[in-house]
């Protein structure tokens, strides 16, 4: 749940503020202050128009260089607008007729907050610049300017803090997200090992039991039964998901018939449910049962978008005497199997 001042009460608060500056501009008519009423009311309309376009986003959160440069022009011609009608010698001040000062400052602060700070500081500069020259340094106290420029200040302030915490989070954010998928993958890997560890176990112990029994001194048939463990423990690291106890029953059988047996999995099967998985090597292991290749290569397909498990079986065409002599000979297909991957219905 995301939780924070809802925009729409932020750029509310903000619209009411600016038209409180409007509502003063209007008050100061009526009291007399200006010469002429013609540019005060151009002064309000170029400000609420500015405004208007800085409080709506329909983007990002940025504002844009142009609006940004836009509200630089309009604070800069704010000042010289109303003050051309007012005396900055007038006894008892000018009372609410300097509402721009505050209207330039609230437009300022807004730009900062959309994070366009160096074009605030350059429109509030030129409202300190014009107001010296206007009335002088004495003005800068007298009518509010130094308040506009502490609005600008905390404004760069907050929203620089806030945008570095916003990045801050979202670093933490992505680190916790990694921290997390670095733990499930040791943990993965660990279930892994003591899986095929306990696998091996199951697979040598007797045997290992049987070469300690006889001090390494085995009969031949012993000895055959040694690498057919051997390669059966080394399916279980490279053949990881093909294997079931239907599909090692049947490679074995291969190998103790004199079939040369390899099984890759190189990661086509992951993420299958158990069902589908099952489904697959069931079909895997009846293949194994029918076939007299050989040599025989089972591979899972990984990125297949059908195929879920390739099965070749190659027939020696001879009696191994082209090979001994370093002749050329091509071996018979006597199996050719794509198990295709199951559908997952929703």
């Amino acid at each position: 749940m995301k939780l924070g001042v809802p925009r729409v009460l932020i750029v509310g608060t903000g619209a009411l503020f600016s038209a409180y500056h409007l509502v003063l501009a209007f008050h100061s008519l009526t009291r007399g202050y200006a010469a002429s009423a013609l540019p005060i009311f151009i002064a309000m309309a170029v400000y609420a128009v500015a405004t208007a376009l800085s409080l709506v986003r329909t983007g990002r959160m940025r504002m844009p260089h142009w609006l940004a440069a836009l509200n630089v022009a309009v604070v800069i011609a704010l000042p010289l607008l109303v003050t051309s009608q007012l005396d900055p010698q007038r006894p008892g001040g000018n009372g609410y007729a300097t509402w721009y000062v505050a209207a330039v400052g609230t437009l300022m602060t807004i730009t900062s907050t959309r994070r366009r700070h160096s074009y605030a500081w350059v429109g509030i500069s030129t409202l300190v610049v014009q107001t010296v020259l206007w009335a002088g340094p004495g003005a800068l106290g007298a009518i509010g300017v130094v308040g506009s420029v502490v609005w600008v200040a905390v404004s760069h302030i907050l929203s620089s803090g806030l945008s570095r915490a916003a990045q801050d989070a979202s670093k933490f954010a992505l680190a916790e997200r990694e921290a997390a998928e670095w733990q499930a993958a040791q943990e993965a890997h660990l279930y892994e090992r003591q899986f095929r560890l306990a696998q091996t176990s199951r697979t040598a112990l007797p045997m290992l039991q049987r070469i300690a029994e006889t001090g390494g001194e085995l009969s031949e048939s012993e000895r055959a039964e040694c690498r057919h463990l051997e390669a059966a423990i080394r399916d279980e690291i490279r053949g990881r998901l093909l294997l079931n106890d239907a599909v090692r029953r049947e490679v074995m059988a291969a190998r103790q018939r004199g079939a040369t047996v390899t099984l890759l999995d190189e990661g086509g099967l992951d993420g299958m449910p158990a069902a589908e998985l099952d489904g697959v090597l069931s079909t895997l292991a009846d293949a194994l049962s029918k076939t007299d290749a050989d040599r025989i290569i089972v591979r899972s397909v990984p990125d297949a978008a059908d195929v879920a498990v390739t099965v070749v079986g190659l027939k020696v065409s001879d009696d191994g005497s082209a090979l001994a002599l370093g002749l050329d000979h091509e071996d018979e297909v006597a199996l050719w199997l794509e198990i295709p991957r199951p559908v997952l219905t929703t």
